[in-house]
């Protein structure tokens, strides 16, 4: 009877120590996104530079399977409305529209006010 209660203990520590040690699968791929978010709030840093980080955590994102997180197409194209870039701008608003409907209001708003610059 010891033996079989010991076994049993054994074996169930074993399984919760498995599960554990894996975790959930987070739901996006954040990579530098919200380093990014930060920097441009802090307006410190080159514009293009964090285009081209923003870029590669989406090139990242498809790599891994993972979708990016809501925001992160709206942050580029507030980039590239920054840089005079408003065709790559609107078409990362709508970008976000797409992969986030409930994100369309403010898309709408934001490529309505001066080519997507709002300061």
């Amino acid at each position: 009877m010891k033996m079989m209660t010991l076994s049993s203990l054994l074996v169930a520590a074993g399984l919760l120590a498995g599960c554990a040690s894996k975790g959930p699968k987070p739901l996006y791929y954040w990579g530098d996104y919200q380093e990014q978010v930060y920097s441009f709030y802090q307006q410190s840093g080159d514009p293009q530079k964090q285009i081209d980080a923003l870029n590669l955590d989406v090139e990242k994102a498809r790599a891994a399977g993972q979708p990016v997180p809501p925001g992160l197409h709206a942050q580029l194209g507030l980039l590239y409305a920054r840089t005079g870039d408003s065709n790559k701008a609107f078409g990362q608003f709508a970008t976000e529209k797409q992969l986030f409907p409930e994100a369309a209001p403010y898309m709408d708003f934001l490529m309505s006010k001066k080519q997507g610059v709002v300061r």
